[in-house]
């Protein structure tokens, strides 16, 4: 099993080494186009599936990157939804039960690593959906990343 999750990789934009052997690629999506700027977007995931309901056993991986999508307004056609997805209606819920997912998964005292662009929603509102405060991360602008650490299993 690999150690490693993205569960919305889209185009795998952050990524050093987007072919990384020890990374899970998983996205809700599979998409081939050709953006407005005459750019081709690839989204080509290892495993299509919803981050809301991840597909994997709890306590699996020892690093989960969970970058969901970040925009409540956009068009449906336009380039920045292609590139970057479009929450729904009933966003709140799907980022809590997305971030909880990426708990169930995560091993005890793993890592997750949450990527979040606040344009359109604050990272504050994000972080009371979650009810949990991350260990530390980067707050500059308006794209931040934020590290938290699964606790130890109730059950251990």
């Amino acid at each position: 099993m690999k150690p490693i999750i993205d569960v919305c990789c889209g185009s795998r934009m952050f990524w050093f080494d987007r072919k990384n052997p020890k990374v899970v690629f998983m996205d809700n999506r599979t998409v081939e186009q050709i953006l407005c700027d005459g750019r081709k977007l690839e989204i080509k995931p290892d495993v299509v599936g919803d981050f809301r309901h991840i597909p994997y056993q709890d306590n699996t991986f020892y690093l989960v990157v969970f970058d969901p999508p970040h925009l409540v307004r956009a068009g449906k056609k336009s380039w920045i939804a292609a590139k970057y997805g479009k929450l729904g209606p009933d966003w709140r819920a799907d980022l809590k039960a997305g971030f909880d997912e990426c708990l169930r998964v995560l091993k005890p005292y793993g890592t997750l690593v949450f990527k979040w662009n606040e344009e359109q929603v604050k990272l504050s509102e994000i972080l009371h959906i979650f009810g949990v405060r991350p260990l530390f991360g980067h707050q500059r602008g308006k794209t931040h990343f934020l590290v938290f650490m699964k606790q130890e299993s109730k059950n251990a």
